[in-house]
């Protein structure tokens, strides 16, 4: 009896402790999880130079021609320039090239950018996001490459449109000067969402030229 009394008390001692403890994963899997994380920093900057910006290039149209086609004929003007996720009810997102002079410009707030006539009678026909806070999506929303079940949800596939313009603003428009901006040109490609009737396109460059 007193052996089996013994017994159960070391078992009793032995449960209480491991119960106590906590499973620390190693170094190398602390690493290992870190690396399999997901990153979307990480992931716009793998495919920034390789993807993002030849496929703008390539895809973009002149601003004036992708808006004149947009308001005759959206259907053509979508297959041509346009993307959208067939999820949601997102708008209509184009890839386009600027090229004109900055007739006004809005610095002082986080959320900077400039307005840009590309037809030349002086009143702005496009708004150029120039940072650091961008908002929208609208380089993610661009590409045909990138759709939203390659992500887990959609807080997911929110921080990735998120990074695209976290990567634009540090690698091109926060080394943008913000004094005199208006009377000089500005050349850029990007993309802009369909903007509601009366409003302004609002553009998000991948590329970017100021001066002149």
């Amino acid at each position: 009896m007193l052996r089996f009394q013994a017994a159960c008390t070391l078992m009793l001692a032995g449960a209480l402790a491991l119960s106590g403890c906590k499973f620390v994963k190693t170094e190398d899997e602390q690493k290992q999880a870190a690396a399999g994380a997901f990153n979307p920093d990480r992931l716009v900057a793998d495919i920034w130079d390789a993807k993002v910006v030849p496929y703008l290039v390539e895809r973009a149209g002149a601003f004036k021609d992708v808006t004149a086609l947009a308001a005759n004929n959206l259907d053509a003007a979508a297959e041509k320039y346009g993307h959208k996720e067939k999820q949601g009810n997102a708008p209509w997102t184009f890839a386009a090239k600027v090229d004109g002079v900055i007739v006004a410009e809005e610095t002082k707030s986080r959320a900077a950018y400039v307005d840009v006539d590309v037809d030349g009678d002086t009143k702005a026909d496009v708004r150029v996001s120039i940072g650091p806070a961008i908002r929208g999506t609208a380089l993610r929303d661009s590409l045909k490459f990138v759709n939203f079940n390659e992500f887990k949800n959609q807080i997911e596939w929110a921080q990735y449109g998120k990074a695209f313009n976290t990567h634009v603003n540090r690698a091109l428009l926060e080394k943008l000067s913000r004094e005199g901006l208006t009377g000089k040109t500005l050349k850029a490609t990007g993309a802009y969402p369909l903007p509601a009737k009366g409003q302004l396109p609002q553009f998000v460059p991948a590329t970017i030229t100021v001066g002149g």
